[in-house]
């Protein structure tokens, strides 16, 4: 039947398509949240786990290190999956992983099979591309906001998760039973997006590029592990050299397989031509913005008798970075606003700026811990913007069959960036020290300099983020007939109604 698109006709049949995305979206937000939950549920247990477990301080980073290796293996294969079989489907799967490597690690009776559990809840870094994908599909003229309200509750959960897991384990005196807790958010999430979260209809062609994920995992793998214990064995140690050399010799491989095949892993044309310069960006961001978080919290902590820092017990420091992922819920929370009102090339040159100048003012002027904190809210905000708008403008350039793996990519430089510039900042501090005497002894501590070097780079960072994104060009037209909201292999009969009215329009 050939449909009459009158504007009451139009309104009539949009408005249950809008309703259902929007409770998509509000789903989508409830599981992000607890993905941020989770993510920053580890950090205060780390003490209890390493006397449950006979853990050594040095073995605790793993529990950091063996996820995120993980995740730069399992995002991109699972978000390429997403492209091609439906994006709910593999988020249904990545929900279940996560919930299972929970369980594991909850109850695991050692501390290798406590890793294992890490290792299996590395799915949870790609919760935001696939959701990413979903909100693109089925909602893309309030895409914007949704990224920006799924990174807002991101980041909300990794506060709450950062001060809420101490409580309930004061609380529940267990360690098992607090580990558990996000392990069973996520398994009641589980049949909340299998049932209640619409699928993607518009799927990619081809077959998959196995050969190119085994080598981006592989080189991935072998060139973080090299620049993440560069600074614990030594820069010159030859597991350091290897690990580096062999990862650039995987990532050569990879690019050459990738431009050979058929149906590549990731399209080095779109990454060249539509998405490459934002990817890049979001490396910087990155790089600053995870980078910083050790540094800052060691100045908060740093005894003023050093001639820098605040004294501040665990506690009050922990208060002080919460504020800061505060602001950054804020800044990605309001950031399609921003960018509706002065477009997405405005936004982000705004926000690298701003970001830069907090950082600017932690250098020249770090003062009392009242102006330090407000320096630090300053650029949280800021930065905030950019990891709100940096997925949006990625996500709408990305073509329609592929924003899965295009939004891997921009999650996947986050954390290359952060891990690398985490890496030089541990150096910098390591080497640039200072001199300290207690009870006699001598010992080498950061110096102010070492500081200001770390907060100089981030500033730097986010000024080139601000000149790159000077060279952002509009988002192409997307085709209407390319967009799965008007797919007429929807599921829902006022979709495909609507997909018929826009269709006799055009």
């Amino acid at each position: 039947m050939r449909l009459t698109n009158t504007p009451n006709t139009s309104e009539r049949l949009a408005r249950p398509v809008r309703s259902g995305a929007s409770a998509a979206v509000g789903f989508l937000i409830v599981l992000e949240f607890g993905s941020g939950l989770l993510q920053g549920w580890m950090a205060p247990l780390l003490p209890a786990i390493a006397t449950t477990h006979g853990a050594s301080p040095a073995s605790l980073n793993w529990i950091m290190a063996i996820y995120l290796l993980a995740t730069v293996v399992a995002v991109p294969v699972l978000a390429k999956l997403g492209d091609m079989f439906g994006h709910k489907r593999l988020l249904v799967f990545a929900t279940a992983a996560v919930a299972a490597g929970s369980v594991l690690v909850a109850f695991a009776p050692s501390f290798e099979w406590l890793l294992v559990g890490r290792a299996l809840q590395a799915p949870l870094g790609a919760f935001l591309p696939l959701e990413f994908a979903i909100v693109r599909h089925k909602d893309p003229e309030n895409t914007g906001r949704s990224i920006g309200r799924l990174v807002g509750a991101l980041t909300l959960g990794g506060v709450a998760g950062g001060l809420i897991s101490g409580l309930v384990m004061d609380a529940l005196d267990s360690l098992t039973l607090t580990l558990l807790v996000p392990g069973i958010f996520m398994a009641l999430c589980v049949p909340v997006v299998a049932l209640l979260v619409p699928e993607t209809t518009l799927l990619k062609k081809g077959s998959i590029d196995w050969a190119g994920a085994a080598l981006l995992g592989l080189g991935m793998l072998a060139l973080l592990g090299g620049v993440s214990n560069g600074n614990t064995l030594g820069w010159g140690n030859p597991l350091v050299v290897g690990g580096i050399g062999v990862g650039t010799a995987f990532l050569v491989g990879w690019v050459l397989v990738e431009r050979a095949v058929a149906h590549p892993l990731i399209d080095l044309q779109v990454l060249t031509r539509g998405i490459g310069l934002p990817v890049i960006m979001a490396l910087l961001v990155g790089a600053q913005m995870f980078a910083s978080n050790t540094p800052s919290s060691l100045f908060l902590r740093a005894d003023p008798a050093l001639g820098y820092g605040y004294g501040l017990n665990a506690s009050a420091a922990g208060l002080v970075l919460a504020s800061y992922a505060f602001a950054l819920f804020l800044g990605a929370t309001f950031s399609d606003h921003l960018a509706k009102r002065i477009g997405a090339k405005g936004t982000t040159i705004g926000g690298g700026l701003v970001s830069g100048l907090g950082y600017v003012l932690m250098v020249m002027w770090p003062g009392t811990v009242l102006t330090f904190s407000a320096w630090l809210f300053i650029s949280g905000v800021a930065s905030g913007i950019l990891i709100g708008v940096l997925p949006t403008v990625i996500v709408q350039r990305a073509p329609a069959d592929s924003v899965g793996i295009a939004s891997a990519m921009y999650n996947t430089s986050r954390s290359v960036g952060g891990a690398i510039a985490g890496a030089a900042f541990v150096l910098v501090m390591s080497s640039v020290v200072t001199t300290t005497t207690a009870s006699g002894v001598a010992s080498a501590v950061p110096s102010h300099d070492s500081y200001r070097i770390v907060w100089g780079t981030c500033a730097a960072l986010c000024f080139v983020v601000s000149l790159l994104a000077t060279k952002l060009k509009s988002a192409p037209a997307q085709d209407p007939a390319s967009n799965p909201t008007d797919s007429a292999t929807s599921d829902d009969p006022a979709e495909n109604a609507l997909s018929t009215s826009s269709i006799s329009k055009a």
